[in-house]
Order: C-alpha cells, then structure tokens, then sequence
C-alpha cells in the first residue's frame, strides 16, 4: 500500500465525470459553508459515483508527488508522475475551511512533508493484479 500519486488521487476524486465541479458540494463534501469550523468523521456525506468517501472537503490529502506546476502532457501521459524531488509534496481535495468555489477534483496546493495540522491526512491505494 502507498499514497496515491496525484493523477491516481484525482481520478479516484472524479469517478468518471469530467465536469469542473460537483452540482451539490453540501451533499459531498465538508466545507466553510457547513463545517462549523471543524472536521468531521469520514463516511458522513454521500460517496462519489465509485463509492469514495469525502474526496472533496474536509482535510487535504496527501499525495506521492513532489509539488511543482503542471508542465503540458507532450505525447500519451497515462499517469504522469511529478518531479522526483522537491521541497513540498502535493496535497489534493480542500478541507473543511476551503471556499465552496475552491472544492473541485482539480484544486491542488503544497505543504512541507513535515508538516502536520489537523486538515491534511491520506488514504491509501492498492495496485490491483
């Protein structure tokens, strides 16, 4: 088991839809709209098309990736992976303090890897045989 790299993290987060935001974000996701300023345990919101849970919203996600800015696909990206080092990782998904035109499957930000406050956390993936 690992993190997720960041291409994995927001296909999950997108569940096959490829619209920039979600029609009812209430319904999906804690944010500074209906968060009382605080997270909230997983599962309490409706899951996405796949079955994940609180994808947007509520704490930042770590991810696998260094962070750097987006550098255009050139030819047939398929999971494309980030720099190989840096001096802060991606996180993914907004927390429960982010703006509601800010919860999309896109929004992306940075954080020292040794920082640690109470919105960021992680899941993790699984390759699949």
């Amino acid at each position: 088991m690992t993190l997720p790299t960041e291409a994995e993290w927001e296909y999950a987060a997108r569940a096959g839809s490829t619209g920039a935001r979600y029609g009812d974000l209430g319904r999906i996701a804690w944010y500074d709209g209906n968060s009382s300023s605080k997270t909230h345990a997983i599962g309490q919101k409706t899951a996405n098309a796949w079955g994940l849970y609180d994808m947007l919203g509520n704490v930042w996600e770590w991810v696998n990736d260094w962070y750097d800015k987006y550098r255009p696909c050139t030819f047939g990206c398929s999971n494309p992976a980030g720099p190989s080092t840096g001096s802060d990782r991606v996180v993914r998904g907004g927390a429960y303090f982010s703006y509601a035109n800010s919860a999309r499957s896109a929004l992306r930000n940075s954080q020292g890897p040794n920082s640690r406050f109470d919105a960021v956390g992680f899941r993790l993936v699984r390759s699949v045989p």
